[in-house]
């Protein structure tokens, strides 16, 4: 591999100062942040195809997209323990825009410990919470700014307006969710009137990242836009097959990747640096095929090993959900509304006319956040609440009104791993959350469907006759509500962390706190893999942030290889 990687130019290579592998949230930001500087040659690289699927833009087509082969990789988890050996659907997107033209929609960034602990733990300020906020504004456009907006004198501290990521207010409210909020408010939870000032404790109907009832996905916002410019290429349906090294230098440098497009074998070189934005788990996978990764694991697939970082593939951490279902009377659902011919029409005839209504719905509406114990002290918990209910992802809605009330742990104290199954880079690699897998968990689990229970006990809830569906009013103790958890627990798909930033001292750690991957000059990795601990709450626009801060390191540094010529002459 080492001489394949080091062989000299040839005459079809191709040149650029940065290469961007993966064209998902972290990746189009990159790609528009890189290219506004006329002078840099940029390539951006998508496995998956165009964003010209339907069912991406309309908010609903998650239902979808997720699952089908043309918009999601179709990635499983390996049978897990902690869920009763069950193999988990693992949502990744498969087109340009990544997971962002698949996901929820919803805008949230965790809460302020987050960063600060992120700081804390690699021992660079700029992680905290404060010094983060100003990468999160820079590319907002929040709606309450708008002229003859609502937004108090305080918003513009914590928002921006003009920028390319578009967040908005929902498009329709349902009376059951109403209730439910104010059912949360007496169970102890207050009211917020946002989710992302550096506490998100409340209940809320959640902000999505749409445009006038389109979902906004990354691919619009900052590539389309930046694909006018002469020196940003894009090669879509393109795969890479591994990175290519120097490794006859004095320090072992990434000189640019080698891809599979059209049929052909290719390569690209790079002057400046390669960055990594293939997620939680296509980085650490092309990492462990190009040779960076535990030793042990590349030997057992005959892999060479180019550089050693133990720390690779590991330490994935996901939120897990736990669906409560309550069957309810005298109340409206989309599970009565999607029932008939004439309300599908209905709903259809709303959207084209209005662009609201169900089908501008994401996936989830109203959102809580609270403490799952009192002995927690700060918010541990999430919901995301639906106005429907089915068995599992893809069946059809029941056939009675209802609602879904999911919960997760924000911060599961669980690990898991993404390990290459073999050398061949078209197989997916065994993904394992193990979740569930740590008695903290365990105890969240269980307390967390009490706290669901007390909410739809409250008086404001009471009117709709709650029926407890799932898991069920049998289920009592720790142990049974434990069971029953990893029975029914889905993931929110909010894969993070299999290539965590860190200290120097931390063996671990596979990038530095400006997100240079150890060992190796001209690497970088800048998506949500590099999170040491999960974000409380949802991690698409973390992952943004984390991509405006690797944008303006690159930028600023302006660190080009001073041999760049060595790339063209290497024998």
């Amino acid at each position: 591999m080492t001489q394949q990687q080091s062989k000299a130019a040839s005459d079809t290579d191709l040149a650029f100062d940065y290469i961007v592998v993966g064209a998902g949230t972290a990746g189009c930001l990159l790609a528009n942040r890189l290219s506004a500087n006329p002078n840099h040659r940029v390539l951006l690289i998508e496995a998956g195809g165009r964003d010209n699927y339907h069912w991406i833009h309309i908010p609903v087509g998650y239902l979808y997209c997720i699952n089908n082969p043309r918009t999601d990789w179709l990635f499983r988890t390996e049978p897990d323990k902690g869920l009763n050996g069950r193999s988990l659907i693992y949502p990744r997107g498969k087109t340009l825009g990544g997971c962002s033209s698949i996901n929820g929609m919803i805008y949230m960034r965790g809460q302020a410990r987050d960063y600060d602990h992120w700081a804390e733990l690699t021992g660079d300020a700029a992680w905290q919470w404060e010094n983060c906020l100003p990468d999160f504004i820079k590319h907002e456009d929040h709606y309450r700014l708008d002229a003859g907006g609502d937004a108090d004198p305080h918003h513009q501290d914590f928002h921006g307006h003009g920028g390319e990521w578009r967040i908005e207010k929902q498009r329709l409210k349902w009376q059951v969710l109403d209730d439910f909020a104010e059912a949360a408010v007496q169970a102890g939870i207050p009211r917020t009137e946002d989710f992302n000032r550096g506490s998100n404790e409340g209940v809320a109907y959640f902000e999505v990242n749409q445009r006038s009832g389109w979902r906004w996905n990354t691919a619009k916002a900052f590539l389309r836009p930046a694909l006018k410019r002469d020196n940003l290429t894009l090669w879509h349906s393109t795969q890479v097959n591994r990175l290519l090294f120097d490794t006859q230098g004095k320090a072992l440098r990434c000189i640019g990747v080698e891809v599979e497009r059209n049929g052909n074998t290719q390569r690209a070189l790079v002057s400046k640096d390669v960055v990594l934005c293939a997620g939680a788990i296509g980085t650490p996978h092309l990492l462990q095929l190009s040779g960076v990764g535990p030793k042990e694991l590349l030997k057992e697939h005959a892999i060479e090993v180019v550089h050693e970082l133990p720390g690779v593939g590991e330490n994935l951490q996901d939120h897990l959900q736990i669906r409560s279902i309550y069957k309810i009377a005298n109340g409206k659902t989309l599970n009565a509304i999607a029932s008939t011919l004439l309300g599908k029409a209905g709903i259809g005839w709303e959207y084209l006319m209005k662009r609201s209504g169900p089908m501008s719905m994401a996936p989830s509406q109203l959102g809580a956040f609270t403490r799952s114990s009192a002995e927690q002290r700060y918010p541990n918990i999430q919901y995301h609440v639906q106005p429907l209910s089915l068995e599992a992802f893809g069946q059809p809605l029941h056939p009675y009104p209802a609602i879904t009330a999911s919960v997760c742990n924000l911060n599961p104290t669980s690990r898991g791993t993404v390990r290459l199954k073999s050398s061949d880079p078209r197989q997916a690699p065994a993904i394992s959350p193990n979740y569930l897998s740590s008695p903290e968990d365990r105890k969240v689990a269980a307390d967390s469907l009490r706290v669901t229970r007390r909410i739809a006990e409250q008086p404001a809830f009471a009117k709709y006759a709650p029926e407890e569906m799932k898991p069920g009013v049998e289920y009592q103790t720790d142990d049974e509500l434990t069971r029953l958890a990893g029975d029914i627990g889905t993931t929110i798909f909010h894969p993070v962390g299999t290539a965590k930033m860190g200290r120097e001292d931390d063996a671990m750690a596979v990038v530095d706190s400006r997100l240079r991957v150890r060992g190796i000059h001209g690497l970088r990795v800048a998506d949500a893999s590099i999170m040491p601990t999960i974000t409380s709450g949802n991690t698409n626009s973390p992952t943004l942030m984390i991509a405006e801060k690797a944008a303006g390191w690159l930028l600023t540094e302006q660190a080009p290889f001073a041999e760049s010529a060595r790339a063209h002459e290497l024998a």
